[in-house]
């Protein structure tokens, strides 16, 4: 079988490359691919992976969205109307949905954050199928009209972190405190204020604060540029994670290591999931986030027993795609 991935950011790069390592295992040919994305291209680089770069990733306007947008369905179009895969798989890529539904190619979605309107409008109706964490309510993919939805006992970051074997850093300067920024681009998050500066001197006085910002290619840690980092890596080696958005929080709280998550789009229900199943994930306010700081800075918990009890996502979507062939 052909199979075909789409990667429109740093989180779905990891879940494309893990998907792919199992996809290639199983004998079938693996197609990645992404656009130009401050998270994207260097990860894609640390994974080891060599995706078709198509397209780019261009917020400043509405407009700018659109226009990049159709041009990825465009060349897509051209890339695959004479030899269409068997299967397409996204976490949530419009254009993968809009390309796939239009070639008549089965769709394989994953997705986990109700609160993106858009993308769920743009994507959950084409798919064949809807992969998701048991976590969200059946009124999340019923309200897009899924067609099948399979639920998972787990969330999407078990993917990569199940066997996760991380870099450490032992340059780095402890207690290491890594602050993530607001996703202050994704059209979910618009006029939300971004507060990770002042917050980052705040938590200063508990250690040293590597904050990574978004859509920078880059981090800032005391103010100081560095070069990209693998942020599943970088928070295994942290004493304490604090973000205004999900993902790292998971990856964190999957590994151990004490995890705040903040802001509007802290209390979601895969965040609420692992926290009920007693990952070291705590969802609060920022105001409170000090206190919850000195509270568990440095304490790291041993969660491999509660890692291993959880459905890794990769076998669920691999054995979906062979099923396609039935």
């Amino acid at each position: 079988m052909r199979v075909w991935y789409d990667a429109c950011t740093g989180k779905h790069t990891r879940y494309g490359s893990a998907i792919g390592k199992e996809i290639r295992k199983r004998g079938h040919t693996y197609i990645f691919t992404t656009r130009e994305h401050p998270d994207t291209l260097p990860l894609m680089k640390v994974l080891g992976e060599k995706p078709l770069v198509i397209g780019k990733y261009n917020p400043g306007t509405l407009a700018s969205r659109l226009k990049e947008s159709a041009e990825r369905v465009i060349e897509f179009s051209n890339l695959f109307e004479k030899n269409k895969p068997d299967a397409a798989i996204a976490h949530q890529s419009v254009e993968l949905c809009r390309t796939a539904f239009g070639l008549g190619i089965p769709i394989i979605l994953t997705a986990d954050t109700p609160h993106a309107l858009a993308v769920n409008r743009l994507t959950i109706p084409f798919a064949h199928t809807v992969v998701v964490s048991e976590a969200l309510p059946k009124s999340f993919t019923k309200t897009y009209c899924a067609q099948h939805v399979v639920p998972f006992k787990g969330v999407d970051e078990v993917a990569w972190i199940q066997g996760f074997k991380p870099t450490r850093m032992p340059t780095l300067k402890k207690p290491l405190i890594v602050l993530r920024q607001i996703e202050n681009k994704a059209a979910y998050a618009k006029g939300q204020a971004d507060n990770a500066k002042t917050l980052a001197e705040k938590l200063g006085e508990l250690g040293n604060v590597h904050l990574l910002e978004r859509y920078n290619g880059g981090a800032e840690a005391h103010m100081q540029k560095a070069a990209f980092e693998d942020s599943a890596s970088l928070v295994a080696n942290a004493d304490l994670v604090v973000s205004y958005g999900g993902t790292i929080s998971r990856e964190a709280a999957l590994q151990g290591v004490p995890s705040i998550a903040i802001g509007d789009m802290a209390d979601t229900y895969v965040n609420t999931y692992l926290a009920k199943k007693d990952f070291p994930l705590f969802i609060t306010t920022e105001d409170k986030v000090l206190g919850l700081a000195k509270k568990y800075l440095g304490k790291h918990f041993d969660v491999t027993a509660k890692l291993a009890d959880l459905k890794n996502p990769v076998k669920v979507i691999a054995d979906l795609v062979e099923g396609l062939k039935s």
